[in-house]
Order: structure tokens, then C-alpha cells, then sequence
């Protein structure tokens, strides 16, 4: 195990910058998710970190080692890619091995460091087996596998799943994560899936554009994001949004079309303010009495729980209805939001309003 410490890295091409003073710590055995949309800088951070990039500024120690001038090799690190990069002419038990024959160890030690790591990841049958006559899933178990046997301070993982289908997906972060329990080793992942940073992370750091915007425990992330950015990227379905002003006497939220939203409790010197209010889709809820009329216009059924697109006030919201529950496309119903789930953000710049 190890530490990674990230300080004010920075990285341009030219002129252009494209990493604007990260600061990360992450300690021994922590699994720190990097989570963003595309070109959000997180792949480049990743290869920094690799030294397959060069950084521009700041530092990157690992075990309060400085290594931004060390070579990949003697970074103690190994990294997973999301196209596998197996050796196509090698067997399983080669891939796995390469790296230690060309460090020159033994191959006693070799030959039982691969079939240790093969017994983790449920190899043993696929060892003389080359790469295409793997599945997806086999050969990004392959990839780890290669990865394990050099034993490395530090996992690196870079979108390692994004070629899989969705239920390969599932299955693969439940086995990544185990891996982690078990070796008890520091990764580092990168993804663009929201969902992979909540299942899979001890903390996860949000970026965007090259900056941090939040890091946190997944919960606290999703509890308490710090602005509208973070808000709407984490959590699936999105978080739903209504622009208006705060009327006075805590009234509630007026929207474009005129009307005034109740959306709960908010302090009274708020009043007058133009801001954002968030609700999660599971904190709206379907009413026999009361609430806001809506229109269903979209009706998505998945079994354990319901999505339902209405049309409330001139909005458009999502709910989550996680009860068995008969509504169709066009139906009317009443909405209510959650007490004490809803969210507040700045208009101007959507940084999280407090409202105790």
C-alpha cells in the first residue's frame, strides 16, 4: 500500500491549460474514484500520476516520494487500460508474466505469482488461452492479472469497463472491488459513470473542466453537493432543477410560468432571491391529496421501482415512485416534494445556498 499526494498540478499543451492546480490526498489502501464528464482532465490527471504524461507544475509524491521525474518503471505502479493492451500472440500465463520476465525474476516466483493471481481472479482454466479466444470480461481479468503479479504500491485503472455490456459491467465493478477488499492495495479510477464512482469508491473526486469542483464520500456527494455542477452529475436519474425566485413569507419557489412551486422550508432573508431549487427524483412523491398538479407524460416501469416524466407548473420533473403504482402516459396526479430533501443554489454562479 501507499499515499499519493497530489499538489497544485497543473497541466498545458502550449498555450493551452487543460489541469488548474489539483490538490488530492489519498491515503494507504483508499480507493479514489476520478469522476467527470469527457475532457474534464481526469485520463490526463491518471497518466501524471503514471508519468505518461509530463506534469506542467506542482507535484506528485507517492509514499512522500516526489516522482515527477521518474520514469514509469520506478514508480511502483501498475495500471489497468480500458482497451486491455494484451500481447494478442501470448497466452494468458504469458501476458501475466511478461513484465516479471523482463525484470528478470525467477521463474519459480513467476510461476507462482501467476497462479496466485490467476486463483484471485478465476484464471486457472484460461492460462493457455491467448487473447481472442477470450471475452470481454476474461480479458480485462487478464489486464488485473497482470497488474497483481507485479505486486505495485499503487493500482491505476483507467475506464477499464467502458468496453463491457451493461450487465459485464456490473458484475466486473462488483469483482474490482472485491480484488480491492482483499489486497487491500491504493487504486486509483477513472470513469465517467456516476454510478461506478458510488458503488466503487472510498472518495470520490468530481472534476471538471481541470478544476476539483468536490471531494467526498459518495453519500456526502450525493447529501451535500457543494454546487448545481456536482448536484446534477451525481446520481442516476438526475437530480431535477426549478429556476424562480424565493417569494416572501417562505411561500414557496415562483416559477417562469407564474406559478408558486412549494418546495419546503427556507430561511426568510432568502426572500427575493433568484436561485435553483434541486429535488432528487425518489423525493417526489405521488399524493391522493394536495401537492402540485402534474401531467404524466412519460411512464417507464422497471419492475423494483417506476420513472415517471411529468409536467408540473410549465417544468419538467422526474420522479421515482418505489411502490407498485398504475399511472400512464397523459394521466393527471398530484406531486409533493419530500420536506427536507430539497436543495438550493445560487442562480448566478450555483454554488449550494445554506438554509439553517
Amino acid at each position: 500500500m501507499a499515499s499519493v499526494k497530489i499538489s497544485d498540478v497543473r497541466k498545458n499543451y502550449g498555450s493551452v491549460s487543460v489541469i488548474h492546480g489539483v490538490d488530492i490526498d489519498i491515503r494507504h489502501g483508499e480507493f479514489v474514484v476520478l469522476v467527470g464528464p469527457s475532457g474534464c482532465g481526469k485520463s490526463t490527471l491518471l497518466r501524471m500520476i503514471a508519468g505518461l504524461e509530463n506534469i506542467s507544475a506542482g507535484t506528485i509524491a507517492i509514499d512522500d516520494k516526489v516522482v515527477n521525474h521518474l520514469e514509469p518503471k520506478d514508480r511502483d505502479i501498475a495500471m489497468v487500460f480500458q482497451n486491455y493492451a494484451l500481447y494478442p500472440q501470448m497466452t494468458v500465463a504469458q501476458n501475466m508474466s511478461f513484465a516479471l520476465e523482463l525484470a528478470k525474476v525467477d521463474k519459480a516466483t513467476i510461476r507462482q505469482k501467476v497462479d496466485a493471481a490467476a486463483a484471485i481472479l478465476g484464471l486457472e482454466p484460461l492460462l493457455n488461452r491467448k487473447p481472442a479466444q477470450l471475452s470481454g470480461g476474461q480479458r480485462q481479468r487478464v489486464a488485473m492479472g497482470r497488474a497483481i503479479v507485479r505486486n505495485p504500491k499503487v493500482f491505476l485503472f483507467d475506464e477499464p469497463l467502458s468496453n463491457l455490456d451493461a450487465k459485464l459491467r456490473v458484475a466486473m465493478r462488483a469483482e474490482i472491488k472485491g480484488l480491492h477488499q482483499r489486497l487491500g492495495t491504493t487504486v486509483v479510477y477513472v470513469t465517467h459513470d456516476q454510478i461506478e464512482a458510488m458503488t466503487m469508491a472510498d472518495k470520490i473526486v468530481v472534476l471538471n473542466a481541470g478544476r476539483i469542483e468536490q471531494i467526498g464520500t459518495p453519500l456526502e456527494l450525493y447529501d451535500r453537493p457543494v454546487n448545481r455542477f456536482v448536484a446534477g452529475f451525481i446520481g442516476s436519474p438526475a437530480m431535477n432543477f426549478i429556476a424562480g425566485t424565493l417569494e416572501a413569507g417562505q411561500v414557496g419557489l415562483k416559477v417562469a410560468s407564474g406559478a408558486v412551486v412549494a418546495i419546503g422550508p427556507y430561511p426568510a432573508e432568502l426572500a427575493g432571491r433568484n436561485v435553483v431549487f434541486g429535488i432528487r427524483p425518489e423525493h417526489i412523491h405521488v399524493v391522493e391529496t394536495g401537492g402540485l398538479n402534474a401531467r404524466a407524460e412519460v411512464v417507464e416501469p422497471t419492475g423494483s421501482e417506476t420513472h415517471v416524466m411529468v409536467e408540473a407548473a410549465g417544468e419538467k420533473l422526474v420522479a421515482v415512485i418505489r411502490r407498485r403504482i398504475t399511472i400512464a402516459a397523459g394521466d393527471l396526479l398530484a406531486i409533493a416534494f419530500e420536506d427536507g430533501q430539497g436543495h438550493l443554489f445560487d442562480a448566478a454562479d450555483g454554488q449550494r445556498l445554506r438554509l439553517t
